[in-house]
């Protein structure tokens, strides 16, 4: 059995995606912000470890991949912590993602939760500043592009480590709403397909965008190193913080 880690996991998508996989037998470590955001407190009896800290604080999630180091080596790390507006989008979606595979011990697999929204964010480099709040309307979709590219970028970064990115689709959670079309269980299954299934049934490897386990095509810049590149520089520009 995997041990993994979920990302905001207290309630929606991350929990049903850590209830799954305690079902399936797995060791699951549940990342929530804080103990009041637990939906379910019995969740602390089918899981291994619940971690807490803010991931729109540097200082959290720098403190967040040293707890997470201290339980040993993840077979998985599935990066579903998102938020869909408000002065945290850049710092939640992207930034720490980034941080956490910066300093946690490469985990056998991470897979980072997407949107098809990231198809209409922005690839303009010179728009791509981690240091500001986000004034624009549209930093949700440009989030999601760069998680993309991230983990694309770490694909070619970390070859030993299997790095994919999914949209789960609408699904009604406290960000999609409770009348988002899509079905929650649906959503769940890539993720936790990807994180857990024998290497050698996931085709391709590493470095694809999916989508209900099928492989769709991602906004063209996500897979520009050139793009890549700068997106990682920003980053590590950001954060003093740069991958090994």
């Amino acid at each position: 059995m995997s041990l993994i880690l979920v990302t905001g996991a207290s309630s929606g998508l991350g929990l049903e995606t850590v209830n799954a996989l305690a079902d399936a037998g797995h060791d699951v470590v549940l990342h929530a912000r804080n103990p009041e955001r637990l939906s379910r407190q019995d969740v602390h009896e089918r899981v291994e470890h619940v971690l807490f800290g803010d991931l729109g604080s540097l200082d959290e999630t720098v403190h967040l991949a040293k707890q997470a180091n201290d339980l040993g080596s993840f077979d998985a790390v599935i990066h579903n912590a998102g938020v869909l507006r408000g002065p945290e989008v850049l710092a939640v979606n992207v930034v720490a993602p980034y941080v956490l595979t910066v300093l946690m011990t490469p985990p056998k697999r991470a897979i980072f939760l997407s949107s098809s929204m990231h198809l209409s964010g922005s690839a303009d480099p010179t728009a791509m500043d981690f240091s500001r709040t986000p004034r624009h309307g549209r930093a949700y979709e440009d989030s999601k592009l760069y998680l993309t590219a991230l983990a694309m970028a770490f694909f070619t970064r970390y070859p030993q480590m299997m790095a994919h990115a999914v949209d789960p689709g609408w699904v009604p959670t406290r960000m999609g709403g409770a009348g988002a079309p899509d079905s929650l269980v649906v959503g769940r299954r890539t993720q936790e397909w990807l994180a857990t299934a024998a290497a050698e049934t996931i085709e391709p490897r590493s470095g694809s965008y999916w989508y209900h386990r099928q492989v769709q095509r991602a906004h063209k810049a996500a897979a520009d190193s050139a793009f890549q590149g700068i997106l990682l520089e920003k980053l590590e520009s950001h954060t003093g913080l740069a991958p090994t």
